[in-house]
């Protein structure tokens, strides 16, 4: 069997950033993946569950409801190794197309106050693994280190 994509990214270069994970042919239109990197692959420690979570819910209520991007978003979830999150979008991007997006998103997610969105017996089926504080902070923490600032070498693969 071939490698699929995700895995012939060299994850000992890669840092957090925003990137363009794959371009797949849909229809007659282009869905664009993206890699939301948060952590270092096996330098950091990776997200623990409740964030992911916690960040998920945020994430995804706030991208279904943006008032530009919201008919263009086809999903937002979590990476399975806890570095990042993808999201898929309909259409054909590149990463500095969706950072003020990404800067709103995160913004949104790190001054978020309240109960999380979906976070009930009702409409979750793991509802009580969230974690709000550490989602705040990890959003914080993305923004300071990465989006704010964000060079050529965080929106592009490392070779």
């Amino acid at each position: 069997m071939e490698k699929i994509t995700s895995f012939t990214i060299n994850h000992l270069l890669l840092q957090p950033g925003v990137y363009v994970s794959r371009k797949d042919p849909v229809g007659g239109t282009t869905v664009t993946t993206f890699d939301l990197r948060l952590t270092s692959p096996n330098e950091e420690p990776v997200m623990n569950t409740a964030e992911v979570h916690a960040i998920e819910h945020l994430g995804a209520t706030f991208l279904r409801n943006h008032p530009v991007w919201s008919s263009k978003v086809l999903y937002f979830g979590p990476m399975g190794c806890r570095t990042g999150f993808y999201l898929l979008l309909s259409g054909d991007y590149e990463s500095k197309d969706i950072v003020s997006l990404m800067i709103e998103m995160w913004e949104f997610i790190r001054d978020y106050e309240g109960e999380i969105p979906g976070a009930s017996p009702r409409d979750c089926g793991n509802y009580l693994d969230m974690n709000l504080p550490m989602a705040k902070y990890l959003a914080k923490k993305y923004l300071e280190e990465v989006l704010y600032q964000i060079t050529e070498d965080r929106l592009v693969y490392p070779e």
